[in-house]
């Protein structure tokens, strides 16, 4: 199969990739959104993109895409450990108290915050692309003082040093990345198990009333389904419309989620199952 991920090489969706689909051509590309276009018109069969990190929230631009542009399914989940270093040139690593920029992406600044107060508080930080986009823009200024945040997978591949090990701020730290496929499509994901372990929907509502989420959760509530994320997001059709993103903690069986489903659609709501599966923790 061809996989597709957000590149470059070397990023966490990266290693995500290669840790599961050991066997299939990755093909990186430069957005997510590119990402998941490349699905949808068939130059790949598989998807694999961010969608949540424990410390910095939501990908949002993974779940708007998803809903507003490009209707893919979810078929499977991958949640990684993300382990952030301080990466420097080798030939640089004696003047590492000196760094005059550290280059990251903004939210593996944001998840290294302590590190980078305690140690480098007036260092300039430039966000970048990506952890590898830095990895690899410090690989080619082997004369300046420069650092990047990345993972070890990175300086392995741009001959980096490790100056600091583990600099990430909260000790769990995890992405979860989703595993998308077109609709319809009839790729087999031998990958992942049979016996679907968690189901997302996408709700919206025609307007905004009174009582509309007490409503929507509980229809999970009553018959004790136990939701694991629930998040608004803008419809963009004007301030104050949203449609919510549920996760519950099962898959799409033959009675409680379309007994969900069927009483929220009476009660006006639009409803849509934008994926059963299940998932892969490393």
């Amino acid at each position: 199969m061809k996989i597709a991920y957000l590149g470059p090489e070397a990023t966490f969706t990266h290693v995500a990739v290669q840790s599961v689909f050991t066997s299939d051509e990755h093909i990186a590309y430069s957005s997510i959104p590119v990402c998941m276009d490349s699905v949808a018109e068939g130059e790949v069969d598989l998807a694999v993109v961010p969608i949540e990190n424990s410390v910095e929230g939501s990908v949002t631009t993974t779940i708007d895409y998803l809903v507003h542009e490009q209707p893919l399914k979810m078929v499977g989940e991958i949640i990684i450990p993300i382990r952030q270093h301080l990466l420097m040139s080798k030939g640089q690593v004696h003047r590492s108290k000196d760094i005059e920029v550290i280059y990251s992406h903004s939210h593996a600044l944001a998840q290294c915050h302590t590190f980078l107060h305690n140690q480098y508080k007036y260092t300039k930080l430039e966000p970048v692309s990506s952890t590898s986009a830095a990895a690899k823009l410090v690989s080619e200024q082997p004369q300046e003082c420069i650092a990047a945040i990345a993972n070890e997978f990175a300086a392995k591949k741009y001959g980096l040093e490790i100056v600091a090990s583990d600099i990430h701020s909260n000790s769990y730290n995890h992405t979860r990345f989703i595993v998308l496929q077109k609709e319809g499509s009839s790729v087999e994901t031998n990958y992942f198990q049979k016996n679907h372990t968690k189901a997302t929907f996408v709700i919206m509502m025609p307007e905004n009333r009174a009582g509309a989420l007490h409503q929507v959760l509980s229809a999970f509530a009553w018959r004790q389904i136990d939701l694991s994320k629930i998040e608004s997001r803008p419809m963009k059709t004007g301030l104050g419309n949203y449609f919510f993103i549920i996760d519950v903690v099962m898959g799409y069986d033959d009675v409680l989620l379309p007994g969900v489903k069927q009483e929220l659609e009476s009660l006006g709501f639009s409803v849509e199952i934008v994926g059963s599966y299940s998932t892969i923790q490393l």
